[in-house]
């Protein structure tokens, strides 16, 4: 699914409204009855009392109409019109004309006018202030507004955006609308995907309200979000005459004394992507633990029994993970710098592999192109430094996957993965049961095996991010969120392959 700016959104809406045809009033009537079922469908209590707050723009308009459909499914509501500057879009003129006589219109004229309202603590707000419509942060009495909504102690569900909240750069400052829900119409905003917001945005969907499919097909964006539906279209089926050489030979170089169970985990997670082969390099110590706990994959003594030193013989095989508990000494980062300088192949590289790349960055030439790297936000910083917010990393993430022809896999809820083209795909899998040690190792394995079967980079850093996540999905439903461990993800890897195959 594509992300569009706030400027292409308008683009379609102008387009949609050209090409239809439909008017534009006519096109908010349809958008806020998307918007009013998603409401009635969550909220299907009609005893509880919807205070809809609305601007005099086309966001208002949408809380106007919205209203009016609201009630006549006989829920109780009230609306309040912010009116602070007598400015009234001719759309939000016309629906608030058309409003039942029996719904009770308040106009605003000042914030101070919020603490006459008395409303009961079970009423449901819906912001329908500003939407989409700003393009810089609030000030004045819309701050003062905003900031006396989120003192209330309502729930708050906003329509398309936060009111106050920019969707393609940072916002600063307090005057945020805090949602409990939002509803965006058509597609998510950029603004949805990234930590500073979560507080502002809280849970979101989005719904489509019908906006011509030809502007969609043909207009271009960076940003994506990676859904079922498009992690289904990667999917590469077993031929029926195939065996263990067809789906490739995986290496993967972890573990050190204290760390093999990383390599375990990245072992295992490997075989569950479908790697044919697997040979795992590790210290000796390793050994038993590794032949008894995953005896599908062979393995590769390191000379030395505690650290990783030497790099294996690399040409035989189909694809290459490093990084998974390997530490930082010395002869670990000789050995790593010997793996990058000698191997022409694309690499996975993740944990302390990203450590000691940092820690060297004349190295970076030497990375080769199409790798996929896996850092978490702490790594990524150790990497390329730090950034003002989470919109600038982004940017810096998508700059230095296309300066280093890399793929850039930032793992957090919204797991990020920058391409070498400028493309940015969001996961729309995972949630915070995931947040255990050794998630990441299972991670690399996955991709690693994706890789060792032929897939594209691409499609192995897209297919592997939403198939563990989607494994983190069906674990905590079985398990609960906060009894997951990674090893539980492992598990659930096969049922993830299964769901997507079953789409």
């Amino acid at each position: 699914m594509k992300i569009f700016s706030t400027e292409q959104i308008r683009a379609w809406d102008a387009y949609t409204i050209q090409h239809e045809p439909i008017a534009s009033a006519d096109l908010m009537a349809r958008a806020a009855k998307v918007f009013a079922d998603w409401l009635a469908g969550l909220y299907p209590d009609t005893r509880r009392p919807i205070a809809v707050f609305a601007g005099t723009g086309n966001n208002g308009g949408d809380g106007v109409v919205a209203a009016r459909l609201l009630h006549w499914l006989n829920y109780e509501v009230k609306v309040y019109v912010c009116d602070f500057s007598g400015k009234k879009s001719a759309d939000f003129s016309a629906h608030l004309s058309y409003s039942p006589k029996d719904v009770d219109i308040i106009t605003l004229k000042h914030p101070d006018d919020l603490k006459t309202l008395n409303l009961p603590e079970k009423a449901l707000i819906v912001d329908a202030l500003f939407g989409s419509g700003l393009n810089r942060p609030l000030e004045g009495e819309w701050a003062l507004l905003i900031d006396r909504l989120n003192a209330l102690p309502n729930e708050i569900v906003s329509i398309d955006l936060p009111s106050g909240l920019l969707a393609d750069t940072a916002t600063p400052g307090n005057s945020v609308v805090r949602a409990h829900r939002t509803f965006s119409f058509e597609t998510p905003k950029r603004a949805f995907f990234f930590p500073e917001n979560a507080e502002r945005v809280g849970e979101w969907a989005c719904g489509s309200i019908g906006l011509h499919l030809d502007y969609y097909t043909a207009t271009e964006t960076p940003f994506h979000f990676l859904t079922h539906s498009q992690a289904a279209l990667l999917l590469r089926p077993r031929a029926k005459f195939s065996h263990k050489g067809s789906y490739g030979h995986a290496l993967l170089i972890a573990g050190s004394y204290g760390k093999i169970g990383a390599a375990v985990l990245a072992a295992r997670a490997c075989l569950r992507a479908g790697a044919g082969l697997l040979t795992v390099h590790a210290p000796r110590c390793g050994n038993i633990v590794l032949q008894t706990t995953v005896p599908e994959a062979m393995f590769s003594g390191d000379r030395r029994a505690l650290v990783w030193t030497s790099v294996p013989e690399t040409n035989s095989f189909n694809a290459i993970g490093v990084g998974c508990g390997i530490g930082q000494s010395p002869e670990t980062a000789a050995a790593f710098e010997t793996l990058i300088k000698e191997t022409n192949k694309a690499l996975v590289i993740d944990a302390d592999a990203l450590n000691l790349l940092a820690q060297a960055p004349g190295l970076w030439r030497s990375v080769p192109r199409n790798s996929i790297l896996t850092p978490h936000p702490k790594e990524f910083e150790r990497l390329f430094g730090k950034t003002a917010n989470d919109f600038e990393r982004n940017d810096l993430q998508r700059h230095k996957a296309q300066e280093h022809g890399v793929f850039i896999v930032l793992k957090g809820a919204h797991t990020a993965i920058a391409c070498p083209d400028g493309a940015c795909w969001f996961n729309s899998t995972g949630n915070p049961g995931m947040a255990t040690g050794g998630s990441g190792d299972v991670l690399t394995g996955m991709l690693t095996g994706l890789l060792a079967r032929g897939y594209a980079p691409r499609d192995a850093a897209l297919l592997g991010v939403f198939l563990h996540g989607l494994a983190g999905d069906l674990a905590a439903k079985a398990l609960g969120q906060e009894a997951v461990t990674a090893g539980d993800l492992v598990a659930w890897v096969g049922q993830a392959w299964q769901a997507l195959e079953d789409m």
